[in-house]
């Protein structure tokens, strides 16, 4: 049997391109029915300076983007293409800006349960869709229950440092392969490709990246 197609992506889970990114990387492989693919998710923070209360979103964002129209406009077409991709954006709903730290430890220990990409995406569908805090341990625990993990053992684990520097140095890592935006997929550790971009695109790579 030949080995899978493993694809390394490198995200944030506050970032609402990444979840589009998730979208259609699912899409490609809907499409590939024949590739046995294992996908991996990676740590990157956007923000890694937002304190562990995290930032009132509102003024955090108008810090960012201004008062001008750049940050609606933004939204708008996040919306218009969550739509096409089965993703309910509620941009207006969410009402923190949270450090992501804990939410990528959470996302380790899930590699471990072996359920990661459905906690990635709880993660993505709890901040985006409906508004949580995922900046909050508690909700954190509760995602992490709710997708079969033990909510005690991860409430326990993140009262502590574990794996604090380890999510820090694949961070740091992902900086030195030359990461700078996300999502930001490795397919088979031979071919990269940056953005959210559309299914056929990453079609298009897996098969270079499978013919390399």
């Amino acid at each position: 049997m030949s080995e899978p197609l493993v694809i390394d992506i490198v995200s944030d889970v506050v970032c609402p391109w990444c979840y589009v990114g998730k979208k259609h990387i699912e899409k490609a492989l809907a499409n590939m029915p024949d590739i046995d693919a294992v996908v991996r998710w990676h740590p990157f923070q956007l923000d890694p300076s937002i304190p562990a209360e995290g930032y009132d979103r509102k003024a955090y964002m108008a810090k960012k983007f201004g008062d001008g129209g750049q940050l609606k406009a933004a939204h708008e077409r996040l919306e218009a293409l969550g739509n096409s991709n089965g993703i309910a954006f509620q941009f207006d709903a969410i009402s923190r800006s949270p450090n992501t730290l804990d939410a990528h430890r959470l996302i380790r220990w899930a590699d471990e349960a072996g359920i990661q990409d459905a906690v990635v995406s709880s993660l993505f569908q709890s901040y985006f869709e409906e508004g949580l805090d995922i900046g909050d341990r508690s909700v954190l625990a509760f995602i992490a229950g709710k997708a079969g993990m033990d909510s005690d053992l991860v409430t326990a684990r993140l009262e502590t440092d574990m794996d604090v520097e380890s999510v820090r140095a694949e961070i740091a890592e992902a900086g030195r392969i030359g990461v700078s935006g996300v999502p930001f997929f490795i397919l088979a550790q031979k071919l990269a490709v940056s953005g959210a971009q559309p299914s056929e695109v990453l079609m298009d790579a897996i098969r270079q990246a499978m013919a390399a």
